[in-house]
């Protein structure tokens, strides 16, 4: 009898280990999505400040570039700790500064205080982001390509939300009605709490068990940094193309078609909406057919029609937007699962310099193209990043990863 209980109890332990836990998939895409719903007030908000406060497309640049830098430089950091001494309850403090930051931008006046504002957000994010990487891992059950997309996804969501809601809440009644956000900020604790028992409870139970997941390549030492190598010239690619559309497409679009910034923000939301649909297709698509080739075809596969945007109209613009995101978005869920593969040991790390990595790039680039918006055109800066994508054809010399 007692052998019988013991069993039993055996038995609900790899259960509780090994399962796909759905719920917990879910409600972390869900603070996932409130998390980057969070985020996404800050380039949603950015012709209201240009416009109240007389900025330049350079300081439009250099908010970006805080709060990216910000969410940046300490993910591989939170990354590399929480590897070796996990730490359940650490997305709490990282909702905390978001909370904070949404409150300092609601009364920011002047461009060094919204400077400290984004920082804070950008700093609740770097925490959010390799934890709560390694519980989609940890909850996965194997299909890690699945779990990933649930968790980006929710992300994606949020961020399409993000500029739907300042245009009906903000724009009509202006700066100060920031400060709703916090209602997002409110849930997303109350959700993240509950998912910090559960991880808690589950290092208790793994921690007999050394492996978080079996490796699924042969590569030398090499070969790995030579495939980590390649994943980030592609990110460059991917994000410094992204921070042209995330932080300047609006700008784009009201000075290319003349639309009023609500108009513009709708416009958006298209564009986001079918970012979101990439990013739940290719998880999946990655366990399928393999993570190379959706990350060959997501990047390179954008070129054609990315080269076309410049020369369109409004119809054929929101037309592109719509392939272009659905492709472009695709690459990163397969992006991290493939880069997780290389290193299993290393997860919180690795999803940190990953994520960490794609914020710098954003950071980068929104920065550089300010700074070539003022001195040229805004619509000059979508003829040049255009090409960006091209340089996805360094795909081809991924490595294959097999399952041993």
């Amino acid at each position: 009898m007692e052998i019988e209980t013991a069993l039993s109890k055996e038995k609900n332990k790899n259960d509780f280990i090994e399962k796909t836990v759905y719920s917990i998939l879910f409600a972390i895409s869900f603070a996932h999505l409130l998390n980057d719903l969070i985020q996404a007030i800050i380039p949603s908000v950015y012709p209201i400040l240009k416009e109240k406060y007389k900025l330049s497309f350079s300081q439009i640049g250099l908010i970006t570039f805080a709060f990216q830098f910000s969410a940046s430089i300490f993910q591989p950091l939170v990354g590399y700790y929480t590897d070796k001494y996990p730490k359940p309850f650490s997305q709490i403090y990282g909702m905390l500064f978001s909370l904070t930051g949404i409150i300092s931008l609601s009364f920011a006046n002047n461009f060094y205080w919204i400077l400290f504002s984004v920082v804070l957000i950008g700093t609740g994010s770097s925490i959010f982001h390799p934890e709560s990487a390694r519980i989609s891992n940890l909850a996965s059950g194997g299909k890690r390509g699945l779990a990933q997309s649930i968790f980006q996804v929710g992300g994606n969501f949020g961020t399409a939300l993000g500029p739907l809601l300042v245009a009906l809440i903000v724009v009509p009644n202006g700066q100060v009605y920031i400060l709703w956000f916090i209602i997002a900020a409110v849930i997303g604790l109350a959700i993240i709490s509950k998912i910090a028992f559960w991880y808690r409870n589950h290092l208790i139970y793994r921690k007999p068990k050394k492996v978080v997941f079996a490796d699924f390549q042969r590569l030398s030492k090499s070969n790995v940094k030579w495939a980590i190598a390649i994943l980030l010239i592609v990110i460059f690619s991917k994000f410094f193309y992204s921070a042209s559309l995330s932080s300047y497409y609006t700008f784009y679009i009201i000075d290319k078609f003349h639309l009023s910034i609500k108009e513009a923000q709708y416009h958006m939301f298209i564009y986001l909406i079918a970012y979101a649909v990439g990013t739940i297709l290719g998880g999946p698509l990655g366990d399928k057919i393999g993570r190379k080739y959706v990350i060959w075809l997501s990047v390179f596969g954008a070129a054609p029609f990315a080269l076309l945007l410049p020369y369109v109209n409004l119809f054929w613009t929101d037309v592109l937007m719509v392939v272009i995101g659905i492709i472009i978005s695709s690459a990163f869920p397969a992006i991290l699962v493939y880069a997780q593969e290389l290193l299993p040991k290393k997860l919180g790390m690795i999803s940190g310099l990953f994520y960490g990595f794609a914020f710098g790039m954003g950071a980068l680039g929104s920065a550089l193209l300010g700074n070539l918006a003022d001195v040229t055109s805004i619509q000059f800066v979508y003829q040049v990043c255009s090409y960006l994508p091209l340089i996805g054809i360094i795909c081809y010399f991924l490595p294959n990863l097999k399952k041993h």
